[in-house]
């Protein structure tokens, strides 16, 4: 029934995964962190396969698509491009689906480097880009033991998303509305000072002259 569906999609969960290959003489970036390795990630972007992946769970969950839709890997404009931008891309989604970020876990699959003594930074890092608490991030890492994988980094993520109240949302829209009113104020001032400085004088209401004498009527 309705109840039971307003219930259910009270909470939405996405899932996102991704890899790229080393490449020497690449600069390595993982979760917004440059990190001094002989090897970095191959890519149309930076490469940054952790926000890669949490990218994709996070317009998974609001079913926006992938990052790929966003940010063809054959766009020219996305060449070399900061990794936080398709983040920040998927967080608009997020909030204008009327979801917000709840938890975030994710597991690193690289045989080098260690992100063990590097975890809670990466956490901070993370939580800062996504606007919520390191206490939501989840950053755990694997060594690929039997997948012949050492030349590859692998990230996955899953992201929970709760709905916003709606008291969030009407103070957003109060905000939003508020900051439209004083934009159009400012327009209209800026418009009046215009206007008086074309003719020199203070805008007035002309008097209207009676198109006839008022003695003269027979």
């Amino acid at each position: 029934n309705r109840q039971t569906h307003a219930m259910t999609n009270r909470m939405r969960i996405g899932y996102g995964w991704d890899s790229h290959a080393f490449k020497p003489g690449v600069p390595l970036k993982i979760g917004g962190i440059a990190f001094d390795h002989p090897s970095g990630l191959a890519g149309h972007s930076d490469g940054d396969v952790l926000l890669h992946a949490i990218t994709d769970a996070l317009l998974g969950a609001v079913a926006a698509g992938d990052i790929g839709s966003f940010f063809p890997p054959g766009d020219p404009r996305w060449k070399n491009a900061d990794s936080a931008v398709f983040l920040q891309t998927a967080l608009e989604e997020v909030r204008h689906a009327g979801y917000r970020i709840s938890n975030v876990d994710t597991t690193l699959v690289l045989a080098a480097p260690k992100i063990g003594p590097v975890a809670e930074k990466l956490r901070e890092r993370v939580a800062e880009l996504l606007s919520i608490d390191p206490g939501s991030i989840g950053i755990k890492a694997k060594t690929p033991e039997g997948l012949d994988q050492d030349g590859v980094a692998v990230a996955h993520a899953v992201v929970l998303l709760e709905k916003q109240d709606d008291g969030d949302l009407l103070e957003q829209i109060a905000v939003a509305t508020e900051s439209e009113a004083a934009q159009q104020e400012q327009t209209q001032t800026q418009m009046d000072d215009f206007v008086r400085k074309l003719v020199g004088r203070r805008t007035s209401t002309p008097v209207r002259k009676p198109t006839f004498n008022t003695d003269d009527i027979t």
